[in-house]
C-alpha cells in the first residue's frame, strides 16, 4: 500500500496507526472492521490516493468523459441519449475499472472517480426505469433492461476443496449474505461441494440455520481399521459415514429440484477415475436428474482417502437408477477446482469470486499486489514460478514415457497434471490463512469450537474484499431491481385492464 512513509511519521502517529491495525485484525464484525479501516486510510494518507486520477491500471480520461456525459443526459432528461450511452459501455470492467490493483491500494474503496461513475450509471438506469420517464413504454423498458442483464452478466462464487478446512467457506457466505452480495451461481469441489450443496438444497429462510453450523456437526470422517485396509477395496476413510451425512443434509433432491427450491444455480465439480476423460461440472443443465448428494459424494472422493464412487440419479417415479453406470468418479478439485470457463458459457458470468482453502494451494497463492507487480525486483520470483511449473510438467512427461503403462502410475500422473496445470484464481480471491496448525484441522470431524474458528477466518478474509465485490455488483443489482419494478408495473397494468373489462 501507498501512503505516508514510516520515516515521515511522528511517534504519536506511528502509535495511533499501530493501535488501529491491531483493532483491524481483531474486529468482531464488518461494521467494526470498516470503521477502523476508514480511519487507517485517513491516518496513513491513503485516502489521498482515491482523489488522484493518475493510474497505470485504468483509463481515467474515458471514465471522466462518460461520467460527465451520463450526468448531463440524466439532468437534462435526455432519455434516448442516456439509453444509447449506457448500451455503448455496459460492462463491469469498462476502461479496466475492475483491475484488482485498483482495490489493493487502500483498505476500503477505490478511486473516487470510479465510485462516482458506478453511482452515476446506477442513477441513470433508475432514471430510465422510473414511472416519470414517459419516453419509453413499460414493454420497451423491460426489453432494454433484459438486454442490459444479458450484456452485463452475473457473478459466481466458487468454493475450493480442503476437507474440514472447508468450514472457512461458511464465513465467506455469512459475510456476503449479510451484505446482500451473495451470487446466485455457486460452484464447489470436494469440501466446497458440500457448502454449495447445502445452500443449493435449502430455501433462503434456511440459510441462517446452515451458517450457525449445526448441520456440520457429524462423524463424516471415520477412518478404517488396519484389518479393513489390508483387505483393499477402499481408502483410509469409510465412505458410508460421509454418504449418510450427505443424504441427511441434502435430502433426496435432484439438481433440477434443488434449483426450484433454492433459486440458486449449484455446480459440482467431479473427475472420472479414468484420467483419460475430462473433468465435468454437474448442475441443473448438464445433469438435471442426478441426485445432489450423489454428485457431492463423488466430488469428495479424494483419491487414497476415499474410494472412487458411482453416481445415482432419480427417475420421475422417484426410484433411483445408476448414472453413467460404467464410470467411477473422484474428487473434482484434483482436475477442476474452479471450473470458471465451463460455467461462464452456461451462466453468462462477468466475474468470479474464489474462496480458496485447499492446503496444497494456499501456501503458493499470491496477493493481488504480488501478482500484478511489474518492477524488476519481481522478475526472479515470476521466473521461478513459471519455470517450476514447466519443470514439474516435464518430470511428469518423462515419467509417463517410461512408466505410463502401469495403471496406478498413470492415474497418479493424470491427477498430477490436473493439480499443476489448472488455474486457482478468480477475479476476486478470498484466501484462507496459512499455518501448520491448519493442517491439523483438515481431517477432524467438525465441532462447535472448530466451526467458529474457521468461520471467523472466512469472515475476516472476506471483509477486505467487500469493496471490490460491491463495486462489481452495484450495476448488476440495479438492473435486477429495475426489472422487478417494471414487472410489477406491467402486472398491475394487466390486472387493471382485466378489472375494467
Amino acid at each position: 500500500m501507498l501512503g505516508i512513509k514510516k520515516s515521515d511519521m511522528n511517534p504519536y502517529q506511528a502509535h495511533r496507526i499501530k493501535k488501529l491495525k491491531y483493532q483491524l485484525e481483531n474486529a468482531e464484525s464488518y461494521e467494526e472492521w470498516k470503521s477502523t479501516a476508514l480511519q487507517l486510510d485517513e491516518e496513513t494518507g491513503l485516502q489521498e490516493w482515491k482523489y488522484d486520477n493518475c493510474s497505470a491500471y485504468f483509463d481515467a480520461e474515458l471514465i471522466s468523459y462518460r461520467l460527465n456525459l451520463l450526468r448531463k443526459y440524466r439532468l437534462q432528461q435526455r432519455v434516448m441519449d442516456s439509453v444509447y450511452l449506457l448500451q455503448e459501455g455496459l460492462t463491469h470492467d469498462i476502461a479496466n475499472i475492475g483491475h484488482p490493483m485498483l482495490f489493493a491500494a487502500t483498505y476500503v474503496g477505490t478511486k473516487q472517480i470510479i465510485e462516482d461513475y458506478i453511482e452515476e450509471v446506477s442513477l441513470s438506469l433508475a432514471f430510465i426505469a422510473a414511472s416519470q420517464c414517459q419516453t419509453l413504454t413499460v414493454a420497451e423498458k423491460l426489453k432494454f433492461f433484459k438486454n442490459c442483464q444479458k450484456t452485463y452478466g452475473q457473478p459466481a462464487l466458487m468454493f475450493s476443496g480442503g476437507a474440514t478446512l472447508g468450514l472457512f467457506h461458511s464465513g465467506v457466505c455469512k459475510t456476503l449474505i449479510q451484505q446482500d452480495l451473495m451470487p446466485r451461481v455457486l460452484s464447489g469441489s470436494s469440501a466446497g461441494a458440500i457448502m454449495a450443496g447445502m445452500l443449493g438444497t435449502s430455501t433462503a429462510s434456511e440459510f441462517q440455520k446452515i451458517l450457525l453450523g449445526e448441520n456440520f456437526f457429524s462423524e463424516a470422517f471415520h477412518f478404517r481399521g488396519v484389518r479393513d485396509l489390508l483387505k483393499g477395496n477402499g481408502g483410509f476413510a469409510d465412505v458410508k459415514y460421509l454418504k449418510k451425512f450427505l443424504i441427511e443434509n441434502l435430502g433426496d433432491l435432484t439438481f433440477s429440484e434443488a434449483y426450484e427450491r433454492s433459486g440458486l444455480h449449484i455446480n459440482v465439480a467431479v473427475a472420472p477415475y479414468d484420467g483419460s476423460q475430462n473433468a465435468r461440472i454437474l448442475n441443473a443443465y448438464t445433469a438435471p436428474n442426478l441426485l445432489v448428494w450423489s454428485a457431492v459424494l463423488a466430488s469428495c472422493a479424494v483419491p487414497v482417502l476415499f474410494p472412487p464412487v458411482r453416481l445415482t440419479s432419480k427417475k420421475r417415479d422417484g426410484s433411483h437408477t445408476p448414472y453413467m453406470a460404467n464410470t467411477k468418479w473422484v474428487d473434482g478439485s484434483v482436475r477442476s477446482d474452479f471450473p470458471q470457463e465451463k460455467m461462464a458459457r452456461l451462466y453468462n458470468l462477468n466475474y468470479t469470486i474464489a474462496s480458496q482453502v485447499n492446503p496444497h494451494v494456499v501456501p503458493f497463492m499470491q496477493s493481488d499486489a504480488s501478482r500484478y507487480r511489474k518492477d524488476i525486483l519481481s522478475w526472479p520470483q515470476r521466473i521461478l514460478r513459471r519455470q517450476g511449473k514447466v519443470i514439474s510438467l516435464g518430470i511428469m512427461d518423462f515419467t509417463r514415457e517410461r512408466l505410463g503403462n502401469v495403471p496406478p502410475v498413470r492415474r497418479l500422473l493424470d491427477h498430477g497434471y490436473g493439480i499443476v496445470g489448472q488455474r486457482y484464481y478468480g477475479d476476486v480471491n478470498i484466501i484462507a490463512p496459512f499455518n501448520l496448525r491448519q493442517y491439523a484441522y483438515m481431517l477432524q470431524n467438525p465441532r462447535p469450537h472448530l466451526f467458529k474458528l474457521l468461520q471467523q477466518q472466512g469472515e475476516r478474509a472476506t471483509w477486505p474484499k467487500i469493496s471490490a465485490i460491491e463495486t462489481h455488483a452495484r450495476i448488476g443489482k440495479t438492473i435486477q431491481h429495475c426489472i422487478e419494478v417494471l414487472d410489477y408495473q406491467k402486472n398491475r397494468y394487466i390486472q387493471a385492464e382485466k378489472a375494467s373489462a
